[in-house]
């Protein structure tokens, strides 16, 4: 598996107003096909199960989503991601990096993200593992409950493919090497 480059590693932890997860957040570098299209995204990821659920543009609210793990497949541009906090958190708390065309971010279930910044052409495919039901969004707000959204998370099941290496890829280890299995 020398071929295989391993992501980049984050962790988030709960706060008062997102879930996060203790599954972390992977992102892997200039991964995606040299002739970077929706269409060349698609057909580099979907044979590994991950299909696309839409394509999207730069998206400054903090939100996450406690029913699917999601792929972020940048295609154009580039923008600062901020994960693992909500509007009403302390944002220095937040894990914060750059991506730009080429690269993808792997969140699992209940893990809050936004861009922060972005450039005038960011565009990014969002993938989701196949057969997982259409994304629900939650905003980190004090009328959320968020230990239901918790528990929902953490039952979302570990995807067995990676979304760029299939089943020879680090995620399925690395998601349940963090969740003890």
């Amino acid at each position: 598996m020398s071929d295989v480059q391993q992501p980049e590693v984050y962790w988030t932890t709960p706060t008062k107003h997102v879930p996060n997860s203790k599954l972390p957040v992977l992102v892997y570098r200039g991964v995606l096909p040299p002739d970077l299209t929706v269409e060349s995204t698609e057909q580099a990821l979907e044979p590994n199960n991950w299909v696309k659920g839409g394509v999207f543009h730069h998206f400054p609210t903090h939100h996450y989503h406690s029913n699917t793990h999601e792929c972020y497949a940048a295609i154009k541009g580039h923008t600062t991601c901020v994960y693992g906090v909500g509007p009403l958190d302390d944002q220095s708390k937040g894990i914060t990096f750059d991506m730009k065309a080429g690269d993808i971010a792997v969140h699992a279930a209940g893990v809050a993200h936004r861009n922060m910044e972005s450039s005038e052409d960011y565009e990014y495919v969002g993938l989701y593992p196949k057969g997982a039901p259409k994304w629900t969004n939650a905003y980190g707000k004090e009328s959320e409950d968020t230990t239901a959204k918790a528990e929902e998370s953490r039952n979302v099941p570990i995807p067995d493919y990676d979304p760029i290496y299939g089943l020879d890829g680090p995620l399925p280890s690395l998601w349940r090497k963090a969740a003890g299995m």
